[in-house]
Order: structure tokens, then sequence, then C-alpha cells
């Protein structure tokens, strides 16, 4: 892969970017080609920042973009499709306002210094979402969810999900575990002392016991691991530099800092009762995504997540709200094994030395030893520094083998989601593709098993659904 960081120029890709995403209302899907398959009933959900500008300002960072839900339906008679702004106190005041009004993860609040530190963050709404029995939640990483319906994507409110906290973060990357119902979940509260506090809810995602763990600065913790009996985190050695921030003189992105002489903080936690099994420092390193962890027979815990060397992905991240990257920053998917009763790493092994990122196994197989990870990669043969991921693929952690499943030249997959089949023992890929040759979107069905051969079915969306996050699958049954 070509990876020249001088070679840059905008991609179709930023096409997806350019322009404020348009809302489309519950749409019938027409099949471009195959079949949609007879077991796939349920609904797929996207989130993603989908307004990257206001009044003729460009937002400063990729997650500053206001959350936009892509909800496709899958029934007896077909597939139906609703996309919808999350609507956010901050999405409906700049809305009103036609201008930026808050500060962000990329950006400082407009108007004088000396005022800026009197304005709040705004919710963006804009990371990944959680399929409760009865509504949905549009997940970001420093704040309450909030709340939509399951079926049209209206946007109910906050959710504080029965926590009187008015300090109630609550991250992105929840876990639920697929034997007891139970989902995880974390939120960073900073002050005097940096706070991680963690949240176990039951099914209907009602919080029933929270722990609080101090923590050292103001690290960047994007996600965690479920593995059996524990919940892992990586506390990478990024501090955010509070005072800039506070003062609105930067922002909170331009604000944290790559420390390396800090190493990565191991955290293990026993699941069953939020109280801290141990805690160990190591070799320093950054990681956004965690595929999945396990207890193994000897007791050891394995940690497959996407590592990088350090903390250039933000820079890259911050580009791609531009439509032209020029950092190279990629990470590659490792194993981390354990002892989860000290916190010490016992090896390290490198499982595909290929760039990738959003790794994710079954849903069933969350917190198990799961054979199979599924990723988004590049095309062979194009600049990774100028192109987005262009494929998706299957991992096989056995074998070691790679399946790729090539999407073609100038279309981008986002995040592939596992999909159950209701009446058999097949399973799907589930994937949305912007297509920069026609500048359009499209849901695209593999064979869980079948990502070599192509599609069994592409169904056309009515509007173009931008570069986005993440995503989840609720069943019909």
């Amino acid at each position: 892969m070509k990876t020249d960081s001088k070679i840059s120029a905008k991609k179709s890709w930023a096409k997806s970017l350019a322009r404020p995403a348009a809302e489309f209302p519950l749409t019938q899907l027409s099949v471009k080609t195959g079949k949609i398959p007879d077991g796939l009933r349920g609904t797929l959900y996207r989130n993603g920042p989908a307004r990257l500008e206001r009044g003729g300002v460009a937002a400063g960072h990729w997650f500053d973009g206001d959350g936009a839900i892509l909800a496709v339906h899958f029934t007896d008679v077909g597939a139906m499709a609703v996309y919808r702004y999350v609507q956010t106190a901050g999405y409906l005041a700049e809305a009103k306002a036609d201008r930026f009004l808050y500060s962000n993860y990329g950006m400082t609040a407009p108007g004088p210094v000396w005022l800026r530190w009197t304005k709040t963050v705004k919710n963006a709404a804009n990371t990944s979402v959680l399929a409760l029995p009865d509504r949905l939640l549009a997940l970001w990483e420093g704040g309450p969810p909030h709340s939509l319906d399951l079926q049209t994507l209206e946007t109910i409110g906050i959710d504080n999900l029965g926590t009187l906290s008015g300090e109630f973060s609550y991250s992105a990357h929840c876990k639920r575990d697929p034997i007891s119902g139970n989902i995880y979940n974390f939120g960073v509260v900073p002050g005097a002392t940096t706070n991680l506090n963690l949240y176990k809810s039951n099914s209907t995602g009602k919080v029933v016991q929270k722990a609080t763990i101090a923590l050292d600065g103001i690290p960047l913790i994007h996600d965690f691991v479920l593995a059996g009996k524990y919940l892992i985190f990586f506390v990478p050695p990024v501090r955010l530099n509070f005072l800039p921030a506070l003062a609105g003189i930067s922002s909170y992105g331009e604000s944290f800092e790559w420390k390396p002489e800090l190493g990565t903080e191991i955290l293990v936690v026993d699941s069953e009762t939020l109280s801290l099994v141990s805690r160990s420092k190591t070799d320093p390193w950054f990681q956004w995504h965690f595929a999945n962890g396990f207890v193994k027979e000897d007791g050891s815990v394995a940690v497959d997540f996407v590592r990088l060397d350090d903390f250039k992905s933000n820079q890259r991240l911050k580009e791609v709200a531009t439509g032209e990257t020029r950092t190279n920053a990629e990470g590659i998917l490792c194993r981390v094994h354990l002892n989860p009763q000290t916190g010490k790493v016992i090896a390290t092994e490198e499982l595909l030395n290929q760039p990738c990122e959003f790794p994710i196994v079954p849903a069933s197989e969350i917190g198990q030893e799961s054979r199979y990870i599924y990723l988004a990669m590049y095309r062979p043969d194009v600049n990774i520094v100028a192109e987005r991921y262009g494929a998706i693929a299957r991992f096989d952690a056995q074998t070691r083998n790679l399946t790729i499943a090539d999407c073609g030249e100038n279309r981008y997959p986002a995040e592939p989601i596992y999909v159950p089949d209701i009446s058999s023992e097949k399973g799907w890929i589930l994937t949305v593709i912007y297509d920069g040759n026609s500048d359009s979107s499209e849901v695209w069905i593999y064979e869980g098993d079948g990502l070599s051969r192509p599609p069994v079915c592409q169904l056309e969306l009515p509007g173009v659904i931008p570069l986005g996050f993440h995503g989840t699958w609720k069943s019909a049954v």
C-alpha cells in the first residue's frame, strides 16, 4: 500500500461530507441487485456526524458534526429506511441561529475569549447507538444519551437511564453481556479529581449499579472491553491540558497531549461488583477501539484491539472534516494477554499486520472467545494517507486467514455489522456504502462466510449517508 504522506488530494469520499446531509422520511427501498434474505428481519441503525458546517463556517473536527441516525427496517414486505438528525438542544439552537454557538471537541465557542469559558459544550449525539426494548439511544462521549423512537427516529429527549446525577456522562461504547443481558458503560468526569464512573444497567437500560475509580489527570478513554467476568480499560498516555480548553483559548481536541512517558495504564474491574481488581502500567500505545476480550482456560485474559503507536490519529480525524487527509496514522490488530489479578501484560502478539479499524465480533459472542473479527480496511494499492477504508474483511483468529470484500473504486463502506439469521444458523454482514462514483448511498448485504463473493443484495437509499462511526442491529425476534 502506498503511504507517501506527501501525496494528498481530495478523494471521492470527501463528497459525502462536503455538504450537510439531507433527512428523508420513511421510504420503501428499491432492490438494486439480488434479494433480501428471508431470515433477515429486524433493524439496522447507524450514527455519524452529518453536518460539518453552519453559516458558511466549517466544523473544527470530524467529531463535531451533528449526529444523524439511519434506520433500515427489514420486514416481510421488504426494507424501509428513515434518516433523521438527533434534535439535541444544541442542534435546534444552532439551526435557528444558522451559526455555531457552542464549544465542541475540535471547536471553541465563538465570541470574545473572556466569555468562551461560560459557554456549554454541545452534545452532538453523533457517535453510536444502543437499541433498547422500547427506545433507541443516540450516544456521545461527554454527556448523557438522547432517546429516540425506534421506528420513526423522532427525538424524545435527554435520557439519564434512571439516574439522578447532574453529571451523567455515558460513553458511546457500551457493552451488552449476551449471557446476563446486563449493559455496561462508563463516563469520564473531570474535576479536582477526575473520575471514571462505571455503570451497570439491566436489559431495559435502567442503571442498577454504579462505581467510581479515580484517574490521574484527564485522559482520553474512548472504549473498553468486556472480557468474561471482567471489564478492562486501557488508559492511554493522553492527557488534557485543561486550562487552555477551559479558558476557550484552544479546543479540547487541540488540548490533548501525547505523554508516552506515562505509559498505558491497565484497569481490571470485576463486572459483578464493579470493584477494581488490579491496576498496572505497561508500554505506551493508543487505541480507539476494541474488538473483544475473553478469559482463557488458564485464567489469563486476552484482549483484541486496534493498536496505534501514538496519538497522530487525532490529527488525521481532524483532517477528515476538511475532505483532505495528510497524516499517516494507522493501527494494526493486536492481542494482549494479561494476568487479571495483577493487570500485568504477559505477552503481546500481532494478529494482522495491515491497517484496519472498527473491529467487531458477533453480539452473541461479546466477552467470550470469538473466532471471527470483522473489520474495515483499505483496498489494495491505494494511497492510505489520502484515502478512507474501501473494503471490509473477516479475520479468522484460529487460522489467521483474512477474507476481504473489496467494495470497488471510490466506494466506502461503514463498519461491518454481523447479523444473525432468525430462521437458521446463517449470518449476514451489513454495511452502508457511500458510492463516490454516483454520489449515492446503498445498503449491501453479504453472507457472513462469503465476503469473497459479491453481496447477495444491494439496496438503494434515498439520499447520501455521510461517512460515519458506529451502528447496531436490533432483531425482530
